[in-house]
């Protein structure tokens, strides 16, 4: 005879594989773009990087499907992490605000963080390499499934977008996958 106990600690573990077998199943996989993403290129001095960045171009994700102008502001909370606020425009011209948290994990280079939009659940984000000015980044996390090129104008010249995607392509991005974002 099963205790109360032992049958609720077997629901609990059987509850729990269902949801994390339903979060896997939630959509396809995206398309791996690099299957050797490497370690970030160059340490990040953390109040240079704040601030608002905009996307130039990405691996089309379904939470970003159809986005135009899209913008990304950090900024220091007093607890130390990063308040992340990513911003793009809908198809249907509605604007979609995503608010969320980052926090550091290597220390000493500053280049990885993980971020997060719902509660517990963090994702890596690493600063593969960046403008020694700031005015770029490439942005990407371990699996190489995701990958943003950014930058401090919202329209850089078309030159610095080619030389920035030609760096993607260096660090092993496919770049024929990337998705060039429409600024206003």
């Amino acid at each position: 005879m099963i205790n109360r106990r032992s049958f609720r600690i077997a629901v609990l573990a059987l509850a729990s594989t269902a949801l994390l077998a339903g979060c896997a199943a939630l959509g396809p996989k995206h398309p791996v773009g690099n299957t050797a993403v490497p370690q970030p290129a160059k340490p990040i001095e953390l109040g240079k990087y704040l601030g608002r960045w905009y996307e130039i171009a990405r691996y089309e994700q379904s939470f970003q499907k159809g986005c135009e102008g899209v913008s990304a502001d950090y900024a220091l909370r007093e607890d130390g992490k990063i308040s992340v606020r990513n911003a793009c425009r809908k198809p249907d011209g509605k604007i979609s605000i995503a608010n969320g948290k980052a926090k550091i994990v290597d220390p000493v280079t500053n280049a990885k963080l993980k971020v997060s939009f719902f509660g517990p659940f963090y994702g890596d984000y690493w600063v593969l390499d960046r403008a020694d000015d700031y005015s770029w980044a490439i942005v990407g996390e371990p699996s190489g499934r995701y990958l943003w090129l950014l930058a401090r104008q919202a329209t850089p010249a078309p030159d610095k977008i080619e030389a920035q995607i030609a760096r993607a392509k260096a660090l092993g991005y496919d770049t024929s996958m990337l998705i060039r974002t429409r600024q206003p």
